[in-house]
């Protein structure tokens, strides 16, 4: 009889155990899907009254502080993309028949300082040349080390004027990735600072914070990638470029130097 009560009893209190238990876990399913359904409605009406337009805004919201910077780098990489394609356009660096022109114009004598003028406001070939032109008519005895000296450092202004902002976007490049991680760290602290237990309970993190956490991390490190990606090819291809147009300034500058010694001898 007495085995019989206590068997009893044990049944009795693992059913009370398991319903308990059942039951707790039921209310924090019920926590966490009424939390998140009300996130969720809560977007619907975000886009729903201001359209895609302030979804995106409710995201950068959402990712806090550090995505600022990132915005800031990704305008900044954009207007220089754009300034970039501007200045280094074939016309305004090396037109095809400027070197061709230059020499049939100065084939019996060196162009005045008018004709001079206007040949360095073409181009920054037009550049080069007329740096040749110009050491020429200051002093027409000069030396062809003085002349090819004039050149060279007009060349070398020209190479800084097609480098310009290249580093810019290399800096952008790096840094745009260590800013992702940077929220991606700020998140994971939001998100273990969540789960610590409060006031000595285990199990008392805020499913709330946890979220925004989790959203910091994710946007951050996505939009760091989204803003080195494209700025890393970008900076390669002006690289690329700015170096091919250096090359053939210079075999340029070689052709039109060997003439203008002819010329002066």
């Amino acid at each position: 009889m007495e085995a019989t009560a206590v068997a009893d009893s044990c049944r009795l209190l693992m059913g009370l155990v398991t319903k308990l238990s059942t039951e707790s876990v039921s209310r924090r399913l019920q926590q966490h899907i009424a939390l998140y359904g009300a996130r969720s409605v809560d977007n619907r009406r975000a886009f729903a009254i201001h359209g895609p337009e302030g979804s995106l805004f409710s995201i950068i919201v959402a990712a806090g502080w550090p995505i600022w910077p990132l915005l800031a780098c990704s305008v900044l990489a954009l207007a220089l993309v754009i300034e970039r394609f501007t200045s280094l356009k074939t016309a305004r660096v090396l037109p095809p028949k400027l070197l061709d022109e230059a020499i049939t114009v100065s084939q019996t004598s060196i162009p005045g300082p008018d004709v001079v003028t206007k040949l360095e406001n073409n181009s920054f070939l037009g550049q080069v040349l007329a740096a040749g032109f110009r050491a020429l008519n200051a002093n027409p005895r000069c030396t062809e080390d003085d002349l090819r000296a004039a050149m060279e450092a007009a060349g070398r202004t020209v190479a800084h004027k097609l480098e310009r902002w290249l580093p810019a976007l290399a800096t952008i490049a790096s840094a745009a990735p260590l800013l992702g991680l940077l929220g991606t760290v700020i998140g994971m602290i939001e998100i273990f600072g969540s789960q610590s237990p409060a006031g000595g309970a285990v199990g008392s993190g805020n499913p709330a914070q946890l979220a925004h956490g989790i959203s910091i991390a994710l946007y951050n490190t996505a939009f760091g990638l989204i803003v080195a990606i494209p700025t890393l090819i970008f900076w390669r291809y002006f690289r690329t470029r700015v170096d091919e147009y250096l090359l053939n300034l210079e075999l340029a500058g070689e052709r039109f130097a060997r003439h203008l010694n002819a010329l002066r001898k």
